[in-house]
């Protein structure tokens, strides 16, 4: 079994945590504003009444969501 050079190996680590880093900042920034239980396809995944609910567009598909994003649902996280 080859040996694992320390500095390139942590090279790769670096490069890794600057890709994920990037990723995890967005995904902040939206979970202030975007409804914690609307999909990536504007579907509702809410198992309660919400009033951005509308009409799913087919039968058996999820009802879709009509949240503008204008909302900051920071509050309900922070204490």
């Amino acid at each position: 079994m080859e040996k694992i050079d320390p500095q390139e190996y942590q090279k790769r680590l670096d490069q890794i945590t600057e890709l994920f880093t990037g990723i995890i900042q967005h995904a902040d920034e939206l979970a202030t504003c975007r409804c914690p239980y609307r999909d990536r396809q504007n579907r509702c995944t809410a198992a309660f009444g919400c009033r951005n609910k509308r009409k799913a567009e087919q039968p058996g598909q999820r009802p879709r969501c009509a949240g503008d994003d204008k909302l900051n649902y920071r509050s309900a996280w922070e204490t």
